[in-house]
């Protein structure tokens, strides 16, 4: 692949409809304390998705790429910048109202899928739509068309130590996306499956979010996965890096 670089200018819009970014980080910038040395992992990174946008977060590990999401996903504060979701600021938001932008419009996908182990896939699909005030019947429902559109119809009723490793990882994806989140964060979704299933989690993941027309940013060692999506980031020096 062309590794050529330039350091990210806010990119076009998907369409001409879409006037704002759903996510804007703008000037990030986050320090670690280690005893009497600082470690800057972001300097006034910049990022800007759209609504239907997939965006790939590559680079080692260290890089700064979970961080990155922590702050977008509003998990954690940054040193100093702004992190806007659908043009609001969110850094003077009371906890409350973050949480609320969380469960709302954010859906999260990690490298463990931290299923619970004594609950169905069902189940774990409709746990956090009921939080969220949906019925038991309304949250069985669409737990069972996500999971039917992942491929899992005749796994409904498994618990995770019944599943495979991918199929637990579908459940999770299921999961994140069950309360019609508007943007969704996968940390590394396919770090601990093997090849052949890492592409099929993915392809089942890139397919849920172009039929729902969600804002995506997806950290990723592999490559060859990075390169099948919409733009391609990584994190050099801090600051958020447009590859070609």
């Amino acid at each position: 692949m062309d590794e050529t670089t330039t350091v990210t200018k806010t990119p076009a819009p998907p369409n001409e409809e879409q006037e704002h970014p759903f996510l804007f980080l703008r000037g990030i910038s986050r320090q670690f304390h280690q005893g009497d040395s600082t470690l800057d992992v972001l300097r006034g990174a910049e990022l800007a998705v759209w609504a239907g946008q997939s965006v790939a977060l590559v680079g080692p590990s260290g890089a700064g790429k979970s961080t990155l999401l922590h702050i977008a996903g509003l998990l954690e504060h940054p040193d100093s910048g702004e992190v806007y979701i659908d043009t609001v600021a969110t850094s003077h938001l009371s906890d409350s109202q973050r949480t609320r932008i969380r469960r709302n419009d954010i859906g999260f996908v990690y490298q463990f899928h931290h299923l619970l182990p004594e609950f169905s896939a069902l189940e774990n699909v409709m746990l956090p739509q009921m939080i969220r005030g949906l019925s038991q019947r309304e949250a069985s429902a669409r737990a069972g068309e996500l999971l039917t559109y992942l491929g899992l119809k005749d796994r409904l009723t498994h618990r995770p130590a019944e599943l495979s490793g991918g199929e637990q990882q579908r459940v999770a994806i299921a999961r994140a996306v069950a309360n019609a989140p508007r943007m969704l964060l996968a940390d590394e979704p396919t770090g601990n499956l093997d090849v052949h299933t890492s592409e099929h989690v993915f392809e089942t993941l890139t397919q849920l979010v172009r039929a729902s027309g969600l804002a995506a940013i997806i950290a990723t060692h592999n490559l060859d996965i990075a390169a099948q999506m919409d733009r391609r980031v990584t994190i050099r020096n801090g600051l958020v890096v447009e590859l070609a």
